[in-house]
């Protein structure tokens, strides 16, 4: 909830699509940038976050038609039906969420 009052606050419209379970429900963000094409983040795997302590998200869709995030998000619920999906209206990509580090070479 802390996300979507934030979001609110910036001036965003930030809202929760779907409850899911409030102990085991994984969180699935859906960023609307107001030009046709949406972005999707869901938690990154957890060998991939790193030292990080709270929630992290990997960027599965960035700007792509809004069906194939309705689509994936589809998937994931008929997967695991406890997973939470909030949705925010932000035309610039930066959600302030932390997100996994690609690999350096």
């Amino acid at each position: 909830m802390a996300f979507v009052r934030r979001h609110n606050d910036r001036g965003d419209m930030c809202v929760v699509v779907r409850r899911g379970d409030p102990i085991a429900g994984q969180v699935f963000i859906e960023v609307d940038h107001l030009d046709g094409t949406r972005s999707l983040y869901t938690p990154a795997p957890v060998v991939s976050r790193g030292d990080e302590v709270g929630p992290v998200f990997q960027l599965r869709f960035s700007r792509v038609d809004p069906a194939r995030v309705r689509e994936r998000i589809a998937q994931e619920i008929d997967f695991d039906p406890d997973l939470w999906v909030l949705s925010v209206d932000r035309r610039g990509d930066d959600l302030d969420i932390d997100l996994v580090r690609e690999p350096r070479a």
